[in-house]
């Protein structure tokens, strides 16, 4: 609900707060006083192109400011949060027009581009201009329009959970059968690097353990001459180091009965003999270990040729490697197996979820036909009241051959205007002000079922009068039972049925500038204004009888 206007330097208005109450608030004042300007300001925070045009003191910039309660509007809530925009009880909505041109908005004091503007201003305000049919060619307007009347909204949230759930599995298996496509394409290619690397018959570590063998096996004559040469010093030359230290060890022995400080030095000279006859042994074994034989050389050679054309082929630095990259090749192989039996589960799943869905959406079309002759004859008794008497209205529904969000339906509002049978989607076949005339029709009837934001009509009753008139006051005033609702008017019949009346006109100031003011009326106040729109600026005592006795 709209709780304040404040506008500031726009056109002709130098400063102007609205307060509209919660019901049906009636703008009035002689043509050319500016509540016109006072719309194309709105307009501006519900995310209209700016024109600096507008600014006429080129030293201010121009504010539009709005202030909306928003506590029980959860369409709104759930549209700042997807924005990130803080949720609040109150939303200001700002727009400033710099004279330079530059335009800024805001939610809550946090700037937004112009886009996110009209997408969250349009669920605060419903501006109804003359030639303003954007609702009657949407069609989801109409359709909520059809479940709103129908009480559907538990069987459209059941609907709708399956379709949800029908389109989620539906993108799952459209990726998996794309997956598998691609998977298909490189499948053989895989299958034959993988066989390759299968046959090769790696170990861990293979290819580094055979170079190093390869490398010894190159070198082993010296290899063999060191040991050799080593094993020969310690036991078999003309002076034995093992037998030489065995004697020096014998020999303090035999002088520790005089200096048995000795012991100890012998102790340590017979540790190191022990040492040095077990490191002759094991150069004893390690020249057995020293192989020459051309085979198995070759064979090596041959192996390592192998290994390292895999590992340039695939890029890789070790053994270790190319067993893991065979790995990832039989996992990719397995996991098209896999997909296969995840695309034949989700086929089974999606058809059987479609099915439900189908059902769903019969039980939506049958009670959408059914009401759809009753919501007709309704509008039509009433565009017979407000001044359109050969009008005719119909809604036609054909089947759609996929699910959509709103059903398998297609909804069209059409308008036969005066009588000629031929029947024309309602933008294409009324007036500017019988369109205003169907969409108050259409919302009076679904007052009470669907939230609206708030209704802004701009002169809603143009081109007609009387009793006319007085029906659309009385549509207006019972819209407004449950909805805010806005409307500019010249006719008395329709601003005697508000719940506040603001009057705008013209102001001459100090500086000899006009500008447009806009006042709350009081009660007597009120009564006059309505008597003159019947009987003249000097209106006599039967006009303002009459203007009473409307009110009243």
């Amino acid at each position: 609900m709209l709780q304040k206007l404040i506008i500031r330097n726009y056109a002709i208005i130098d400063h102007l707060t609205v307060t509209p109450d919660a019901h049906l608030n009636i703008v009035t004042g002689e043509t050319g006083a500016g509540k016109s300007i006072i719309l194309g300001a709105l307009s501006l925070i519900l995310g209209e192109r700016a024109d600096t045009s507008v600014l006429i003191n080129k030293d201010e910039k121009c504010v539009v400011e709005g202030h909306f309660d928003v506590r029980n509007n959860d369409t709104f809530q759930k549209a700042l949060r997807e924005a990130e925009l803080d949720e609040e009880s109150q939303c200001i909505i700002r727009r400033e027009i710099s004279a330079s041109g530059k335009s800024r908005a805001f939610i809550n004091d946090t700037p937004v581009n112009l886009q996110t503007l009209n997408r969250i201003s349009s669920l605060l305000v419903d501006l109804h201009q003359q030639f303003d049919h954007l609702a009657l060619e949407d069609d989801n307007f109409q359709m909520d329009v059809l479940d709103a009347v129908a009480q559907n909204s538990a069987l459209l949230k059941d609907y709708q959970q399956l379709y949800r759930q029908y389109r989620k599995i539906s993108q799952q298996l459209t990726e998996s059968i794309s997956k598998q496509a691609q998977f298909q394409k490189e499948a053989d290619y895989k299958q034959f690097l993988l066989d390759e690397l299968a046959q090769m018959n790696f170990v861990e570590d293979e290819l580094e353990n055979a170079a190093q063998q390869m490398k010894q096996m190159s070198h082993a004559e010296r290899i063999h001459s060191v040991l050799q040469s080593g094993r020969y010093s310690l036991e078999e030359g003309e002076q034995p180091l093992i037998n030489e230290l065995k004697r020096v060890s014998q020999q303090l022995q035999s002088i520790t009965d005089v200096m048995p400080e000795v012991n100890a030095v012998s102790e340590r000279l017979t540790s190191v003999w022990a040492e040095l006859k077990d490191i002759a042994g094991e150069l004893e074994t390690l020249e057995g270990h020293v192989d020459i034989d051309p085979q198995q050389m070759q064979e090596l050679q041959e192996r390592l040729d192998a290994g390292y054309k895999m590992l340039k082929k695939h890029g890789v630095q070790t053994t270790n490697e190319l067993l893991a990259l065979q790995a990832t090749l039989s996992n990719e192989l397995q996991a098209t197996l896999d997909l296969n039996d995840t695309i034949e589960k989700l086929a089974k799943e999606q058809g059987v979820v479609y099915k439900q869905l189908e059902t769903a959406a019969e039980k939506l079309s049958r009670q959408r036909k059914a009401i759809a002759p009753e919501i007709s004859k309704e509008v039509n008794k009433l565009l017979a009241l407000v001044g359109m008497p050969n009008a005719q209205f119909k809604i036609e529904l054909q089947p759609l051959k996929a699910p959509v969000l709103l059903g398998m339906d297609e909804v069209q509002f059409l308008l036969d205007a005066n009588k000629s049978g031929q029947f024309l989607p309602i933008h294409k076949a009324a007036s500017g002000g019988e369109m205003s005339r169907i969409m108050l029709s259409i919302k009076s009837l679904t007052a009470k079922a669907m939230h609206l934001p708030t209704l802004i009509f701009d002169e809603v009753d143009t081109g007609i009068s009387g009793e006319a008139a007085r029906q659309v006051g009385v549509l207006l005033r019972d819209l407004a039972q449950y909805h805010q609702v806005i409307c500019i008017t010249h006719q008395p019949q329709v601003a005697a049925k508000g719940s506040r009346h603001f009057y705008v006109y013209k102001e001459s100031g100090k500086d000899q500038r006009i500008t447009t003011q806009v006042r709350e009326l009081k009660p007597d106040e009120r009564v006059l204004a309505i008597a003159r729109m019947i009987g003249g600026e000097q209106p006599s005592d039967a006009a303002l009888q009459n203007a009473r006795e409307l009110v009243n």
